[in-house]
């Protein structure tokens, strides 16, 4: 591993880099916070699938994708005379060191659950901090993390459920709702309107099964995102198998039955696992 020193060095060259990218290449020259913005999202997914995967050598290349972003924008900032990377450095350590007080304050904390029983309401003090516990959360954020992070904020100020155990009756009655109005309500529309209708309620009634799943991920310490990134991916492997099978066979998978799918199926679950 490099030292201090060399780290610092990197950091600083990645600067030069990038003063000589904007100086000099048409392209970055031209681009702009708006601009940026859909490849730093793309670069982000990106990141989380190396992740997820574990793939290491992946991993330090889109941290370097995400970070030449971070250094990127802090560039803009700097040519508009609104901050630089270093402000961004800055205001990043007191931020961390205003919500660490049992770390670099007089506060006791042995646990992750004594951190978290503080963290929301030392947030709110911050200035140019969050109003509200959940005016943290971004509107932007995926709708499963979105849910994950809604709830786990509320959990951090008392509001959660006394025993983990209780969350499964709610999912219980939210999925006994859906199921007992789904077929009614379009077995009765009729016009366009009332299927109109029918698929809005059943749209609501289906979020609130989706986020009483997530909060019980959430009690169970199990990030719903992660979880159903994992089952995409088997998924795939699976559906994969099956359609080189099909095609070993000199068949498009469109051609193959029911039954013939679910048999292939079957191989790849005892196969691939």
């Amino acid at each position: 591993m490099h030292t201090r020193e060399e780290k610092m060095e990197a950091f600083g060259r990645l600067l030069d880099v990038m003063d000589d990218l904007r100086e000099k290449c048409p392209w970055d020259r031209k681009q702009t916070n708006e601009s940026l913005r859909p490849n730093t999202i793309e670069e982000t997914y990106e990141l989380c699938d190396a992740l997820i995967k574990n793939d290491q050598l992946n991993i330090c290349k889109e941290l370097g994708d995400v970070l030449l972003h971070i250094v990127f924008y802090s560039k803009i900032g700097e040519e508009k005379q609104e901050f630089d990377v270093a402000d961004v450095c800055n205001k990043l350590c007191d931020k961390l060191i205003f919500r660490h007080p049992h770390v670099y304050g007089e506060a006791k904390a042995n646990s992750v659950g004594e951190v978290l029983q503080t963290w929301e309401q030392i947030k709110l003090k911050e200035k140019d901090g969050n109003k509200t516990v959940l005016s943290g959360v971004p509107d932007a954020l995926p709708s499963l993390i979105k849910a994950y992070r809604i709830q786990d904020k509320a959990r951090n100020v008392g509001f959660d459920w006394e025993e983990r155990k209780d969350v499964w009756a709610k999912v219980k009655e939210e999925i006994g709702e859906f199921e007992a109005e789904i077929e009614a309500l379009y077995d009765k529309a009729e016009t366009d309107k009332e299927k109109a209708e029918a698929k809005e309620k059943a749209t609501k009634e289906f979020g609130d099964i989706m986020f009483s799943l997530v909060n019980a991920a959430r009690l169970y310490k199990i990030n719903p995102d992660n979880a159903l990134e994992h089952t995409n991916q088997k998924f795939t492997r699976r559906f994969n198998y099956v359609e080189s099978k099909a095609k070993e066979k000199g068949q498009a998978i469109n051609d193959l039955t029911l039954s013939q799918m679910d048999e292939l199926w079957n191989e790849a679950k005892s196969t691939l696992g």
